[in-house]
């Protein structure tokens, strides 16, 4: 089962997830660009490997992504690790936290201010020492 996959669907797609408008990859891949070749570019199924460099340079992803990138199967492997009751997908996925978040921030809250506290009263000591040592 060797399936085609198709490059310009997969440029627009990492495109669009990065926030990038086909003009401004257009203008980023030279003046003989523009916002139609780009659109016509993610149409094309298959794409020079010259191109696809340029384009995944200007995306910082991997041409490789690009070149594999399968849209069913990475919906296969989430629907699948997000309905597996065994372990064996390693995600684990915690619907009732065993604490409350406010307790924790509180509790962290209690413990800054003891170690400032702490802090105070240390250098207080020094104050005081540097006061004995002076009057001497």
């Amino acid at each position: 089962m060797n399936e085609k996959i198709h490059h310009g669907r997969n440029i627009k797609r990492f495109r669009e997830m990065m926030g990038i408008k086909q003009e401004v990859l257009a203008f980023e891949l030279g003046e003989d660009w523009s916002q139609k070749k780009i659109s016509l570019l993610e149409q094309k199924e298959e794409i020079e490997d010259e191109i696809l460099n340029q384009v995944a340079e200007i995306l910082k992803v991997p041409a490789e992504a690009i070149k594999n990138f399968n849209e069913e199967k990475v919906v296969n492997i989430i629907s699948n690790s997000f309905t597996s009751h065994d372990n064996a997908t390693g995600l684990i996925y915690n619907h009732n936290p065993t604490f409350n978040p406010i307790d924790k921030l509180i509790e962290s809250l209690e413990d800054n201010k003891k170690l400032y506290e702490r802090l105070l009263e240390s250098e207080k000591e020094k104050v005081e020492l540097l006061k004995k040592m002076l009057d001497k």
